[in-house]
């Protein structure tokens, strides 16, 4: 015969499923209670925000996992694409690979990717981009406090991705796991937009 669990126990079982589940890859909504900031962004057919309806990128500057300093206010005039994701995030480990993929076919097209690496430990984090050959360089957010300036459009749980425009605007957002093909498409066609 089992013993019952602690109420304790059993409620931080539910608790650690929960956050696990943040993390499933599925698209938040604006009605998602773990992310109750979160506002809609409507996009088009190429899966970019019309260029009247952009916002401009919150500042986002720190220590990369390499210990260099980055400013993505520096990479003003190139399409930049900003991932935030976790060693520990299953979701992140799946579109890793498409990350890369995506990162190695724009380059020439003046699209530079970065990372943000959120409540992550630092060797961990080297440790993934190294198991997935990242070629990209990735700010260290251990804390999440870069996370908040982005709270109207990042959960607070990864990965989710942002297109910036040449013009420093967020042209485009997306929560949850990436393939290939549906990060590809709007990111081409965002580098093919006039400055």
């Amino acid at each position: 015969m089992s013993r019952p669990r602690p109420a304790p126990l059993v409620a931080a079982g539910l608790a650690l499923a929960l956050a696990l589940a943040g993390c499933s890859g599925d698209a938040a909504t604006a009605g998602d209670p773990t992310t109750p900031q979160l506002k809609t962004i409507e996009a088009g057919d190429d899966g970019l925000i019309a260029p009247a309806e952009r916002e401009p990128v919150p500042a986002l500057s720190g220590p990369t996992l390499e210990g260099e300093q980055l400013d993505v206010a520096d990479l003003r005039g190139s399409v930049v694409v900003l991932n935030f994701w976790a060693s520990w995030c299953a979701p992140c480990v799946a579109e890793a690979k498409n990350l890369v993929t995506v990162s190695e076919r724009t380059a020439d097209d003046g699209v530079v990717f970065v990372g943000v690496n959120i409540r992550d430990d630092t060797a961990a984090a080297r440790a993934f981009e190294r198991r997935h050959e990242v070629p990209y360089a990735s700010i260290e957010d251990q804390p999440g406090a870069l996370l908040t300036r982005f709270r109207r459009l990042v959960p607070q749980t990864p990965p989710t991705t942002l297109l910036v425009d040449r013009d420093g605007r967020i042209a485009a957002r997306f929560i949850g796991g990436l393939t290939e093909a549906e990060l590809l498409a709007p990111v081409q066609a965002l580098a093919a937009e006039e400055a």
